[in-house]
């Protein structure tokens, strides 16, 4: 919890903000977007089912705001990267994480391709790629971006080593791979 927020009932109200959100992401990784109701949310945060729409206007809003975190920390992470060998560590990384967590993010992103007033965030999420890609590889930028979508979705699926996300980076920005990172 940020250490600025000093007033207890407002730090207690934050810490059931982030349970209730860390529990939608939970039921989604397992189960999928539609097992996030209030009585399901609130039960996997060990909270009362009130708290869900005291917390959020409506398990809808719970799950836009989900995605929307996701998304701002995908986004923040792909800034900061300024090569591809930290490229290739940042993506190994997601495909090792918590797998439920990983489906959940992912599962977010198809419910915002599935609606229209969500698609400011896949277009921010396709903004954050591309400028990357511009970054890394100016003339191979559309391929560097296309194969970071199908690794994200690689490490969701069937899950993908760092050697063989090196390999790919490499290839789609038309460079050698470092020949100890690709054996490794």
């Amino acid at each position: 919890m940020p250490p600025e927020i000093a007033d207890g009932r407002l730090r207690k109200g934050a810490l059931r903000r982030r349970a209730l959100l860390d529990a939608a992401l939970r039921l989604i990784g397992r189960s999928g977007v539609a097992a996030v109701t209030q009585r399901g949310v609130a039960t996997e945060a060990e909270l009362p089912p009130s708290a869900v729409l005291y917390y959020f206007a409506s398990v809808d809003e719970l799950l836009v705001t989900a995605l929307r975190e996701v998304n701002d920390r995908y986004v923040d992470d792909l800034s900061a990267v300024e090569s591809l060998d930290a490229l290739a560590d940042l993506i190994a990384d997601y495909a090792t994480q918590d797998r439920e967590r990983t489906i959940a993010e992912y599962d977010l992103y198809l419910l915002a391709a599935r609606r229209p007033d969500l698609r400011e965030e896949l277009e921010r999420w396709d903004r954050a790629l591309d400028d990357l890609a511009r970054r890394l590889a100016p003339t191979r930028a559309e391929l560097l971006a296309a194969a970071l979508n199908g690794l994200y979705l690689r490490a969701v699926t069937s899950g993908i080593d760092h050697a063989s996300v090196t390999r790919v980076l490499s290839a789609a920005a038309g460079q050698q791979p470092d020949s100890k990172a690709a054996r490794t």
